[in-house]
């Protein structure tokens, strides 16, 4: 990637940015901040990024790689990985993906519930907290000799937050805590089965973060209103979004097959079991149906979800297909008839809106989403004119939504998409910084 224009000066400021996830970790998780990265040269910034060395990554993806900017300056610091420790105890594979926190609890072992549990109570904020002592060590020397004009992080993991409150605590720096999810208020907090000493010590740091931070963002509405409702300031929403770049040379695999696919984590709190009825029962009353369609589901798959989809006879019509790499991802998204959109079901579930969402919108294929009716999602979905958003329990508007596109499939005529795109979203984080600092 070549470099953007500089300021009338000729001299960007520098923002020191600190992320777990950095390429060549594959999947979302590192999408935010790569692509703040990629674009923020051309706002007048020059990130400069510090990252973990060998870091335990689910899953890698070297197609992240492209969209690291020429001549990036990155600082790697060791880590110590107690994932790493837990698979051994468990009996785990090294290439295993499970994260024991997610999943069926009903199948749970004894390991697992006890690893949750000390995940919560000794590993605070999360499970890569012994990168904060090394990292701030070594990011004070760095700074002592290489000035930044603002520091950026961006959690989960809130490790990362808790670098950056250090850091900007220490030598009065102004600091972008960009959150990504919640704190506190995350859906699977409540998982962790926190001793009163343990909930203390996590509300006591959040709140440190909302005092010495200069400017918070946050990945939705609904969660920005939670984080003032627990005394946050100065927040504003910054959407995950996508990279137009990343839809150049795709391709749409031409097929006769009406294919409705997922891409992502399916876990057990988004099973549509009542979704996979429907199928069922088209599949029973149309032989044509039956016959075109192909389920296919790309990322980790919870077995509950199996469980029902075998339950509903559809285990010919279904294809797992694991964890691809993310161009493959985009291809089958443009390549299918409905994108399924299951939201978390949960009590925060309102700001919950998937990073999917916007690869979804840019492929302008039919979105059948599952989730609250008032959320941020059902906002953009009926904003962009770019599918339907279903109760779980739907069973009857979701048989149209699919009978209609079958018989009458078409590609969205979607509203204009371009506040979400990336470039755009780091124009506004560039913003925030040019405010904090100036």
């Amino acid at each position: 990637m070549n470099n953007a224009e500089t300021d009338s000066s000729g001299k960007r400021k520098k923002v020191l940015i600190i992320s777990y996830y950095w390429p060549p970790a594959g999947g979302i998780s590192p999408l935010r901040i790569l692509k703040f990265v990629k674009y923020l040269r051309k706002f007048n910034w020059e990130p400069i990024v510090c990252v973990p060395v060998k870091a335990d990554y689910l899953y890698l993806d070297s197609d992240n790689l492209k969209d690291i900017p020429d001549d990036l300056k990155i600082l790697k610091t060791k880590i110590v990985e107690p994932f790493k420790l837990f698979k051994l105890l468990s009996g785990r594979k090294k290439n295993d993906t499970n994260n024991p926190l997610y999943g069926n609890n009903t199948k749970k072992s004894i390991i697992d519930n006890f690893a949750v549990w000390v995940r919560g109570n000794f590993f605070i904020p999360d499970a890569r907290c012994l990168w904060i002592k090394p990292t701030v060590k070594f990011l004070s020397e760095f700074i002592k000799n290489n000035p930044v004009d603002a520091i950026l992080t961006d959690g989960p993991p809130h490790t990362n937050t808790v670098i950056g409150m250090r850091l900007s605590e220490k030598f009065n720096i102004p600091w972008l805590a960009d959150f990504q999810d919640p704190w506190t208020q995350v859906d699977y907090y409540k998982l962790f089965k926190l001793t009163k000493f343990a909930d203390k010590k996590h509300r006591k740091t959040e709140q440190k973060v909302f005092k010495i931070a200069s400017k918070i963002t946050i990945a939705s509405p609904s969660w920005l209103k939670d984080l003032e409702s627990i005394g946050a300031r100065n927040i504003s929403v910054i959407y995950y979004g996508y990279d137009e770049d990343d839809f150049k040379d795709i391709d749409y695999q031409e097929n006769d097959d009406f294919i409705i696919s997922h891409t992502g984590i399916l876990s057990q709190d988004r099973n549509p079991d009542i979704f996979f009825k429907v199928l069922k029962n088209i599949c029973d009353e149309n032989k044509e149906f039956k016959q075109k369609l192909k389920l296919i589901f790309a990322g980790p798959v919870d077995e509950s979800v199996r469980e029902s989809i075998k339950k509903n006879g559809l285990q010919n019509n279904y294809i797992e297909k694991g964890n691809i790499p993310r161009k493959d991802a985009l291809s089958l998204n443009i390549s299918s008839k409905i994108l399924l959109l299951p939201v978390n079901k949960a009590e925060n579930a309102k700001g919950r809106i998937p990073g999917k969402l916007y690869e979804y919108l840019r492929a302008r294929v039919p979105i059948l989403c599952y989730g609250p009716q008032d959320g941020d999602v059902a906002d953009i979905i009926r904003k962009t004119n770019s599918g339907k958003i279903f109760k779980y329990s739907n069973y009857q508007d979701v048989r149209q939504f699919i009978e209609d596109n079958f018989n009458h499939f078409k590609k969205n005529n979607i509203t204009d998409i371009s506040e979400f795109t990336n470039e755009n979203q780091t124009k506004l984080i560039a913003e925030y910084l040019d405010e904090i600092t100036n």
